[in-house]
């Protein structure tokens, strides 16, 4: 499914992609990322902590409708960040 299908602008997505070029930032979203499991990405309580976290280093703010809709898109890929297959479906979706 594309992110669009669930609300979440395009322009905001060009908006973080361009920021995750920078070096630092792209460390610190890596750091806050790093140990993440399916289950943790399932979870929208702590998916809605983390999102919080990586907003505030991309200095991005972001309304409660859009963080429902990432949740939601989050939660439905189903992601398991340990297999590569996954994140090479989410990396084809963002380029």
């Amino acid at each position: 499914m594309d992110y669009e299908n669930y609300g979440i602008d395009r322009a905001f997505v060009e908006r973080v992609k361009l920021k995750l070029k920078n070096p630092q930032i792209k460390m610190r979203v890596q750091m806050i990322l790093n140990g993440l499991t399916k289950d943790d990405l399932q979870d929208r309580q702590k998916m809605n902590r983390l999102l919080g976290k990586i907003s505030k280093v991309m200095s991005e703010k972001i309304s409660d409708r859009m963080t429902e809709n990432i949740l939601n898109f989050v939660i439905a890929q189903k992601i398991d960040p340990n297999n590569t297959f996954h994140l090479i479906k989410l990396w084809g979706m963002f380029r």
